[in-house]
């Protein structure tokens, strides 16, 4: 079902930019209507300033004006499967909610979960006083 989406994702791994951790990661991130959006990771000897592969590709759906997602794949190099960082799943969770979330180990093995699995407790805007 997320063939095209898990291909994207293993195709934006192979632009990462990942000198110092040597650990690529590519993500593909679809769209309601379908447009699929890829992200990879770009590191800096800062490694604060370092960017993940999710956010790279769910900054770019949103700077285009994108609202509504149905699905993202994680690409690594990993042997198992690697959910998102911390970061990656709160930044995440603001903008896509419960999406299905597919992970893809280096042999291109897949699994899909939920993003609420692995942040079952998150914050959210319901913490925020408006008062």
């Amino acid at each position: 079902m997320w063939q095209e989406l898990i291909d994207r994702a293993l195709e934006a791994k192979l632009k990462a930019i990942a000198p110092f951790s040597r650990f690529p990661v590519g993500a593909a991130l679809m769209t309601d209507s379908g447009i699929i959006y890829e992200g990879c990771n770009i590191e800096s000897s800062s490694y604060g300033l370092t960017m993940c592969a999710e956010r790279v590709a769910l900054f770019k759906a949103l700077s285009s004006g994108e609202r509504q997602f149905s699905a993202i794949a994680i690409a690594s190099n990993a042997d198992q499967f690697c959910p998102p960082c911390g970061a990656c799943r709160q930044v995440l969770w603001d903008f896509t909610r419960g999406i299905p979330v597919i992970l893809i180990s280096k042999s291109g093995r897949s699994i899909q979960y939920n993003l609420a699995d692995f942040f079952p407790h998150a914050f959210d805007e319901g913490f925020l006083s408006h008062e």
